[in-house]
């Protein structure tokens, strides 16, 4: 019988003698001595690409199993003070179920660690959301656009209405905005002005609607290239520019 000797298969002595025993489904408390020290013993002669100090632990487990072989086959059973038989096997049971026992506690902790790397730390969204739109200073140093940002500053916009509208009412009307309207209004406001402030193009609004509907003209004028949008610093605002020679109507 050969092995294929894998370092990160077999950690240890004990790691080797429950693969044995798992592998052929013995009874760890009645272990077959004769059976797993021949085992052993043939794997531990495959040990010579192995360093010493591993090595010497695997041989030390060797004349273990080779010492409890030898007293199973005394004629006469060894007995405690009390009378009692003794199983030589009885410390190296001990010794393999305290070892499984920790070799488990270790896959326990191995498959908790990888759940937690999975795991992203949640940051402090109020801190983050009162951080919006407090700088109105186009000066500031501008980056460029980052939609995740882009609708955060959206988000913090629409919750500006949240406590005026708490209250569920069903009202059927007509939207006094379009689309296509606010991308003229838009148009309009950024023909007087090089840049405009986001945050100041939406106060004008009062209710939620305007600034929906404003939101998905910025964002279609975007799409068409009309417009430029610059975020700055630390993403508390951002400023939409019309790109040079975009003059004419949007519709």
């Amino acid at each position: 019988m050969s092995f294929e000797v894998k370092l990160p298969l077999f950690e240890g002595p004990f790691d080797l003698l429950l693969f044995f025993i798992e592998r052929d489904e013995l009874d760890i408390y009645d272990i077959p001595i004769s059976k797993i020290a021949a085992e052993f013993l043939d794997y531990v002669h495959h040990l010579e690409k192995m360093n010493m100090d591993l090595a010497s632990e695997f041989i030390l487990v060797a004349a273990t199993l080779m010492n409890i072989k030898s007293k199973m086959l005394l004629p006469r059973p060894q007995l405690d003070t009390l009378g009692n038989e003794v199983d030589p096997r009885e410390e190296l049971i001990q010794k393999l179920l305290e070892y499984k026992k920790y070799k488990n506690l270790v896959l326990d902790f191995t498959a908790l660690e990888e759940i937690r790397l999975k795991q992203e730390p949640r940051g402090n969204v109020l801190s983050e959301i009162k951080g919006y739109l407090s700088l109105d200073n186009a000066e500031d140093e501008l980056q460029n656009l980052d939609l995740y940002k882009l609708l955060k500053v959206y988000q913090k916009l629409m919750r500006k209405f949240e406590d005026e509208e708490s209250r569920p009412v069903h009202t059927v009307a007509q939207y006094s905005y379009t689309v296509d309207g606010q991308k003229e209004i838009i148009l309009e406001r950024l023909r007087e002005r090089t840049k405009l402030a986001f945050s100041e193009f939406f106060d004008q609004y009062s209710e939620r609607i305007g600034i929906v509907f404003s939101f998905l003209a910025v964002l279609e004028m975007l799409q068409m290239e009309l417009i430029n949008i610059w975020i700055g610093e630390g993403y508390n605002n951002f400023w939409i520019e019309l790109k040079e020679g975009q003059v004419q109507s949007v519709n």
